[in-house]
């Protein structure tokens, strides 16, 4: 019976293959049609001829007529074979429409979505030239119109245009913009009427160095002439209050004196231009030729200073005054001892110290110094009119820098100021050749006492007053 082991294999895999053509096609004709015929085909077949062969052939071999009926078999198998090409042929004239359908929609699909990219394209053209429209272009002029105000025409009105958002902006801007309008011209106002006070204060100025002089002038002259000729009828307290009013007339000519020195720096029309530090250094140690041998002075300054940008006669006010009151607030038990340093810095300025051997500053003092007409001590022991370094500290910010007190400095006063470095010839301003410094002695040149500044010749004023610009010439 292995010979039948073909046939019962073959039913199973016909009934799989039955079932899964029916899932396949469904009700769809003719297929399902000639799965039926197929099927009613086969089942005919397999009871008229295949059955009853096999159970002929179990009781023995077939005889004539029953391979007549093999014969039948045989042909009904054929229209089996029929049916199968049918079948087939309807199958494969469906699998050819559905390829047909298959393609027309891919390429429906293809040009859907080219349909679809082709109107995201315009969309996204039609939002840029909008977003452009409304928003970039109103944008840019509220720029423009903001950049012209900026660069000085603050009369120019800036315009609310575009999306509310950007209209709010412009508002706002336009705001700000009429609201600088009116401080500046609240500040041109100003500026006016500051114009107006500087004016006055320079007449102030010119009746103060003329005719407030004058009087001060004769009231000393002849208060001395009724001591000399009237001296000999008067008492000692008549003496006295004569003393007294010469006195005091002096000192407010000194005091006026010095007021239109502080007020003169920074007028307008002062040039700036380059000067050599030496020079005024020079002038300064001249001017006082006189205090610098009586009290023995030793000034130790660099080889050679830097050049700066700024007014000769105010930097040589400047000298005078540091050291005049190294001179002036000396030790009793030493000789004054001025060391002026320079040192270039990384910031694009001059470092200066003027430093002392003398009585010093209490640290708690270090601004207050710097203040008019601040002093540390009773004019019986130290004359002036404490001005000397506001004075100071005027003309070093004039000229763009600062000045402080080294309150770290021990052993006596060190003055620290700043100046900006100048490059008239597209070099430094320093002169490397020679520059040192002048920390000890033999190091830079010592204006010894009779020879102030080495080369600098003896000045008939007497600077005393360590708060006037006295021997600088105007």
């Amino acid at each position: 019976m292995r010979f039948l082991a073909p046939y019962t294999s073959g039913l199973s895999a016909e009934a799989g293959a039955a079932a899964q053509l029916r899932t396949l096609i469904g009700r769809k004709q003719p297929m399902a049609a000639d799965l039926a015929d197929l099927e009613q085909a086969a089942r005919g077949w397999r009871q008229a001829y295949a059955i009853p062969l096999i159970a002929l052939a179990r009781h023995g071999p077939l005889s004539g007529k029953d391979r007549t009926l093999l014969d039948q078999g045989k042909q009904s198998f054929d229209h089996l074979r029929t049916l199968f090409a049918v079948q087939n042929s309807h199958l494969a004239a469906a699998g050819a429409r559905d390829r047909a359908a298959l393609q027309r929609f891919n390429t429906v699909q293809d040009w859907a979505f080219a349909a679809i990219l082709v109107a995201f394209l315009l969309a996204a053209a039609a939002v840029t030239q909008l977003l452009h429209q409304t928003v970039v272009r109103p944008l840019a002029r509220l720029g423009a119109a903001s950049r012209r105000v900026v660069g000085g025409e603050f009369g120019h009105r800036i315009e609310a245009t575009g999306p509310a958002d950007l209209r709010a902006v412009a508002t706002d801007v336009e705001e700000m913009r009429s609201g600088l309008v009116a401080a500046l011209a609240d500040l041109d106002a100003q500026a006016r009427e500051l114009r107006r006070s500087n004016a006055e204060l320079e007449q102030f100025a010119y009746v103060a160095s003329h005719d407030l002089q004058e009087p001060l002038r004769k009231v000393a002259s002849f208060c001395q002439l009724l001591e000399k000729r009237y001296g000999d009828r008067l008492d000692d307290r008549g003496h006295q209050y004569i003393g007294f009013a010469v006195d005091g007339a002096k000192r407010l000519q000194t005091l006026i004196n010095d007021l239109l020195t502080f007020s003169r720096v920074g007028r307008p029309g002062v040039v700036m231009a380059p000067v050599p530090l030496d020079q005024p250094l020079d002038a300064a140690i001249a001017a006082l030729g006189t205090a610098i041998e009586e009290t023995g002075t030793v000034i130790k300054r660099p080889g050679q200073l830097p050049t700066v940008s700024g007014d000769a006669t105010l930097l040589a006010v400047l000298w005078q005054n540091l050291i005049s009151n190294a001179v002036k607030f000396r030790a009793d038990d030493r000789a004054p001892v001025v060391r002026i340093n320079a040192a270039e810095e990384p910031t694009g300025t001059w470092q200066f110290t003027v430093a002392d051997n003398g009585i010093g500053i209490a640290p708690e003092f270090a601004e207050k110094v710097f203040v008019i007409f601040q002093r540390l001590h009773v004019r019986e022991a130290y004359p002036g009119t404490g001005i000397g370094l506001a004075l100071c500290k005027r003309i070093i910010e004039y000229h763009g820098g600062d000045i402080s007190l080294d309150t770290g400095y021990a052993g006596g006063t060190r003055i620290c100021f700043t100046l900006p470095r100048v490059s008239p010839d597209g070099t430094d301003g320093a002169v490397a050749a020679g520059y040192g410094g002048a920390a000890d002695a033999g190091t830079g040149d010592a204006a010894a006492p009779g020879q102030p500044g080495g080369n600098a010749a003896k000045s008939a004023g007497k600077a005393d007053n360590a708060d006037s610009a006295e021997g600088i010439p105007a």
